[in-house]
């Protein structure tokens, strides 16, 4: 095992089961008592909260993919957000009191859904207190999770690693040592609107992915030299067909979920491919001045359109989210991939666990010499 190997969880709501089932597959070529194959582990949004879980269990990795599998294979939507019809308007009434009111009588955060059971599920799944208990172990080096700042429009990492790691400042993104808490993973995984905001540091933070310019940055500074990527973009039917009416709103929100989620980590996929075919044409002996390293990257993501999987468990959705989704002209056969990361029922989520398990053994020989595991 390689101290320098970093594990990077991108995010997307309820997208995230995929990576259980990538993870479940790489396990499975691992002893019983084996710790994470990876010390360096990196998660934004969703991907926020299965890297944390997995760091509590740094030093058994069947054990910590064992408990996220089991977690996201019984998700109920309830489990994340207020889904029945009186919690949903009993939360949107808020929202429009809130709304009429000034901003220094009413501070709560605005959001179309209240996932105030998300907090109740992280205090009671996640013990914190592992995290150091790990890194002093050795089984972990360094845990990071990306938040966005509204106040001043930076991405921020806040990690949790060994003493001899420093905090880095670049142009609008940081990264700052921080005791992480529950309250780090709500604001890593606020959707924009969807979600609240979470107040940090005396700031207010949203999802990871709204800000980041370099989703990659973070575990490249906490020392790796090798990036395990497990990326939720998914190949979508492109319909070449002309629009004949305007966009739904559900179809747009779509699209600008699908930006925030993956347009950056793809991009950032793509510099670093750049550099390193760079570095490649210099000389090792220069490449010092340069401050720069060649990174290796193994990415793994979907091999189906993870919206028409969604589409096939839209029944399953509370009624009342449909109902809102519907308000949006959202139906079951839209054009929009807002429901793929909004339904958290165990049917979905198990689905995605076992397309990211048979996406995993399709590359099984490239994850296996990515990792050194014996043939």
């Amino acid at each position: 095992m390689s101290d320098s190997i970093a594990l990077v969880l991108g995010g997307g709501g309820s997208r995230a089961a995929y990576q259980i089932g990538v993870l479940k597959a790489l396990a499975q070529f691992y002893p019983r008592n084996h710790g994470v194959p990876f010390k360096i582990i990196s998660g934004t949004s969703a991907g926020a909260i299965n890297a944390t879980s997995l760091a509590t269990h740094a030093s058994c990795f069947h054990l910590g993919v064992r408990k996220l599998e089991w977690v996201w294979r019984n998700f109920e939507t309830h489990k994340v957000y207020k889904a029945s019809v009186a919690g949903v308007l009993s939360h949107l009434g808020k929202m429009a009191i809130k709304g009429l009111q000034d901003d220094k009588v009413n501070t709560d955060a605005g959001s179309l859904f209240d996932n105030s059971p998300l907090r109740n599920l992280l205090n009671q799944l996640i013990d914190f207190k592992r995290i150091d208990r790990n890194i002093a172990n050795n089984a972990l080096t360094a845990l990071s999770i990306d938040a966005s700042c509204y106040n001043d429009s930076r991405s921020y990492s806040f990690f949790q690693a060994k003493d001899s790691i420093d905090d880095w400042h670049r142009s609008r993104r940081m990264g700052l040592r921080a005791r992480l808490n529950t309250d780090h993973l709500l604001a890593s995984s606020a959707i924009p609107l969807v979600f609240p905001s979470i107040k940090l540091n005396q700031a207010y933070f949203g999802d990871g992915s709204v800000h980041q310019l370099s989703p990659l940055s973070s575990p490249i500074h906490l020392g790796a030299d090798k990036l395990f990527v497990i990326n939720l973009d998914s190949p979508h039917k492109v319909n070449n067909l002309e629009l004949k009416y305007h966009p739904k709103t559900a179809t747009i929100a779509g699209h600008l979920l699908d930006t925030i989620f993956s347009d950056t980590l793809n991009s950032d996929l793509e510099r670093l491919t750049r550099i390193n075919t760079t570095l490649g044409l210099i000389p090792e002996e220069n490449r010092r001045d340069l401050s720069l390293r060649p990174i290796k990257t193994l990415v793994i993501k979907p091999s189906e359109d993870l919206s028409q999987i969604a589409a096939r468990f839209y029944q399953d959705m509370p009624y009342a989210v449909k109902a809102l989704l519907r308000l949006m002209g959202l139906e079951r056969q839209s054009d929009s991939s807002i429901v793929s990361y909004l339904l958290f029922e165990k049917s979905y989520t198990s689905a995605l666990i076992n397309l990211g398990y048979s996406d995993a053994m399709a590359q099984i020989d490239e994850i296996k010499s990515f990792f050194n595991i014996a043939h």
